[in-house]
């Protein structure tokens, strides 16, 4: 028999972003961080020990992690079941649900300008 490897969650294999606890600031690591010369794609655990948040200056041991905000929620497997919605983002998703309802209250709204 052949084992079955752990199911892995996507947000768990793109790279996480980081929030400083004392500022708020976001270190995504698609983006990197231009004043330090960081180039995009370097992960937060391969920064410099040295490297400090650029906007309060405290050390990395003072940021969070808060998971990765461009992959889509859920398990590799279920990515391609229904309608294509499993492989959107929750940003995606957002704009998608709160888009229709928009267009949903202008069509309702439009029919009081029926005679």
């Amino acid at each position: 028999m052949s084992e079955r490897l752990p199911e892995k969650m996507l947000s768990e294999l793109a790279s996480p972003n980081h929030e400083c606890r004392a500022c708020g600031y976001v270190y995504v690591p698609d983006k990197g961080d231009p004043k330090a010369q960081i180039p995009p794609g370097t992960p937060f655990d391969d920064l410099p020990f040295s490297w400090r948040c650029p906007v309060c200056g405290v050390s990395r041991s003072q940021f969070v992690n808060t998971g990765a905000s461009n992959a889509p929620a859920g398990f590799s497997e279920n990515l391609n079941y229904g309608f294509g919605f499993n492989q959107m983002t929750g940003e995606q998703k957002n704009l998608l649900i709160f888009g229709a309802l928009l267009l949903g209250f202008i069509f309702f709204i439009s029919l009081y300008g029926l005679q």
